[in-house]
């Protein structure tokens, strides 16, 4: 079975989706996330939405405020919290369902990591959804690196880990989870090998062409 490294554990369920596609997951942190700390930004909001597990994990979210997640794993990760979860786990379904679940618009926390791609806040300008950006958490590269396990293939999950995993890759293959982390890598010079929207079934169907 071929070995891709992964910032996940064993158990997580991206790490579960990659022995399902027939490669073995392999943990491999070349980075590490750092809370902020950050206070919310404004007093008063209808809700906080949160763009990642990370997010939900690090935002200091105040009591029973309802929580707008993006997908199964960040909703899973903010646990017995008011929320709702986008149907679609992208910034762009979020938004749709921020817009149904509050029709005449309203004030709101985005809570995000520092390097966020801030979809929402463009999409959102203009429009009676005022999103308050909340930078929760933020990316930091190891120093120093951890050493290379035996792998036949690296999988990137943010643009800054494909910017430290690129220079270290070798003849490795290269993988992308999103297409900013695939321009990552190419913008330090170390083209990926393949690249998948951030969905599960995604990654799976990659894995399994290049398996």
């Amino acid at each position: 079975m071929r070995r891709v490294g992964l910032a996940r554990a064993q158990d997580d369920a991206m790490s579960r989706a990659v022995q399902a596609a027939g490669w073995e997951p392999v943990p491999f942190h070349a980075t590490v996330m750092e809370a902020t700390q950050a206070p919310p930004p404004v007093d008063r909001a209808e809700a906080v939405v949160v763009l990642s597990p990370a997010a939900a994990r690090m935002a200091l979210i105040p009591e029973g405020m309802l929580c707008l997640a993006q997908g199964a794993a960040t909703a899973r990760a903010l646990g017995d919290r008011p929320l709702l979860t986008s149907a679609v786990p992208q910034a762009e379904g979020l938004f749709q369902l921020l817009k149904d679940r509050f029709p005449g618009g309203g004030n709101f926390l985005l809570a995000r990591a520092e390097r966020s791609r801030e979809h929402l806040e463009e999409a959102a300008k203009g429009t009676p959804w005022v999103l308050h950006p909340w930078v929760t958490h933020r990316e930091r590269v190891l120093d120093p690196l951890p050493e290379l396990p035996p792998l036949d293939a690296l999988l990137a999950l943010s643009p800054l880990q494909a910017e430290v995993l690129g220079p270290l890759s070798g003849s490795l293959l290269r993988f992308a989870w999103g297409e900013r982390t695939h321009r990552a890598f190419a913008q330090v010079g170390y083209p990926s090998q393949g690249w998948c929207e951030p969905e599960l079934p995604a990654l799976q169907r990659l894995l399994l062409s290049r398996g």
